[in-house]
């Protein structure tokens, strides 16, 4: 189970990590036009990050309800997978539905590997 372990806290920490780097640089400009949508937006994806950390940090210190939270988390992910890349495709950055792909593929290998 170190896979979906590793998986999980990776993508925890890259989510927020992204958010954090898109808000240092300036790169959310819905926070002038629409802040109330992205925030909520953004408050789904940390506590998204925050689970998926939990389950796999749970997970490798063996803990039953790791995997339990691992599941949930990234049910959320597949989520926000498959809602987010509508953004970036408006926009006509295609290197993100790549990596959308990629995070779909690789949650489903861990929940597979878990259950």
């Amino acid at each position: 189970m170190v896979f979906p372990a590793v998986f999980s806290i990776v993508v925890g920490a890259g989510m927020i990590g992204q958010w954090v780097l898109f808000y240092v640089s300036r790169q959310i400009p819905e926070l002038e036009t629409e802040p109330i949508r992205i925030w909520f937006h953004i408050a789904a994806e940390m506590v998204t990050a925050a689970l998926l950390i939990f389950g796999g940090v749970g997970m490798l210190l063996k803990q039953g309800w790791g995997v339990q939270v691992h599941i949930v988390s990234v049910g959320m992910l597949f989520y926000t997978a498959i809602v987010s890349p509508g953004y970036f495709a408006q926009k006509g950055q295609w290197r993100w539905l790549v990596m959308f792909a990629i995070l779909i593929v690789l949650g489903v290998t861990s929940i597979l590997l878990v259950v």
